[in-house]
Order: structure tokens, then C-alpha cells, then sequence
């Protein structure tokens, strides 16, 4: 690497760090409407849904819906959760349908 490439990966890791403790410290000091508290509810149920709908809908880059296991088991383990609100339930079901069609089918 060159002379530059330090001092920018620094700086980069220095304001990455400096932008997400400003959400930490400014949270505690200021006032959000219960309109802002209620949105920031939803955040982590939104993230996790931009992190798994592409792994289930597309797992080899292209929509594949006929033929898709993971979409298959994740369907399960949506019903799983959705009727017993149970995580270890859900978790187990999704992985035992996803490893059946796998190795069954």
C-alpha cells in the first residue's frame, strides 16, 4: 500500500466510529416524539428483513420462486414464528425443512 492508503483507512475507521457514537450520545440527551420513537421500533424488523428476503427470493443472484428450497423453509419457519412466537421452534423448523428438501429431494 502506499503512504496515503493508512492515513485514509484510518481516518475512515476514526469518522465511522465518530458517526455511530453521535447517534449513542445524542439519543440520550434529546427528546424524539413518540411519532420518532415508534420509527426506530421498526428498525431492526426492517434491517433484518433487507438482510434475509434477498437469501430467501434470490439465493443464486437471479428471483427464483418454482424450485427454491430456502424460499420453501423460510415460508415454514414464517408460520412456525407467526403461530407460536417461539425463536428455537422457528429456527429448528426452518432448518429441518431446508435440510429435507435438500437432501431428500
Amino acid at each position: 500500500m502506499t503512504g496515503v492508503a493508512w492515513p485514509a483507512i484510518v481516518a475512515i475507521g476514526v469518522g465511522t466510529l465518530l458517526l455511530r457514537a453521535s447517534f449513542l450520545y445524542l439519543y440520550e440527551r434529546i427528546d424524539l416524539p413518540p411519532r420518532g420513537e415508534r420509527a426506530l421500533e421498526l428498525v431492526p424488523a426492517a434491517v433484518l428483513s433487507a438482510l434475509v428476503a434477498p437469501s430467501l427470493l434470490a439465493p443464486e443472484g437471479a428471483v427464483a420462486v418454482v424450485g427454491n428450497d430456502r424460499l420453501v423453509a423460510g415460508v415454514a419457519a414464517l408460520v412456525v414464528a407467526w403461530t407460536t412466537e417461539n425463536i428455537f421452534a422457528t429456527l429448528a423448523v426452518g432448518f429441518v425443512v431446508l435440510l429435507g428438501l435438500q437432501y431428500l429431494v
